[in-house]
């Protein structure tokens, strides 16, 4: 049965958050605040914290410097996964990634059809590798970055949830 195995140390990971937005500010921005208090709640270290708007060009280069600092195992972004004009986060997540990995969306949208219904369709959510970076890209809404959250990272990102994980397989990305 799957879980947390109670005899394994827990690892903390090191972790960017980054909201990427048009129209939020820091003071609005409750998607980022959740992911920042989750994974701080989590045991994890919050490295950053950034908002950068809806610019494709400025997220690749955001992700590449984290993807290229041995400081960051995970970045989570929220926002900009859309299908509107200025939703580019999956298409700049793609470019910088060796890896997609295509059950994180695909578990992530059978998880909002709980919270959300139908619109569940809508989101471009994904997950995937980048060097020894694992990167995922949630909606930004504070409900999708808390599905997401509660219903695969924590478990994911735990070394100790078993019967496998992400956390463990960093060392050998």
């Amino acid at each position: 049965m799957p879980g947390i195995d109670v005899s394994r140390a827990f690892v903390p990971l090191r972790v960017v958050v980054l909201t990427l937005t048009d129209t939020r500010s820091e003071a609005e921005d409750r998607s980022g605040a959740y992911l920042v208090e989750a994974v701080q709640n989590a045991g994890h270290r919050l490295i950053a914290k950034r908002i950068l708007p809806d610019e494709r060009a400025l997220i690749e280069a955001e992700l590449r410097a984290h993807v290229g600092d041995p400081e960051v195992d995970v970045v989570l972004t929220t926002g900009g996964t859309g299908i509107t004009r200025r939703d580019v986060t999956p298409e700049a997540v793609q470019a910088v990634l060796d890896k997609e990995l295509p059950g994180f969306g695909e578990l992530f949208r059978a998880l909002s059809v709980q919270s959300v219904g139908t619109s569940a369709i809508q989101s471009r959510a994904l997950g995937g590798v980048a060097g020894q970076t694992l990167i995922f890209a949630l909606p930004g809404s504070t409900g999708a970055c808390r599905d997401a959250w509660e219903g695969i990272l924590v478990h994911q990102l735990d070394a100790r949830y078993r019967p496998c994980n992400f956390a463990e397989l960093l060392p050998r990305l």
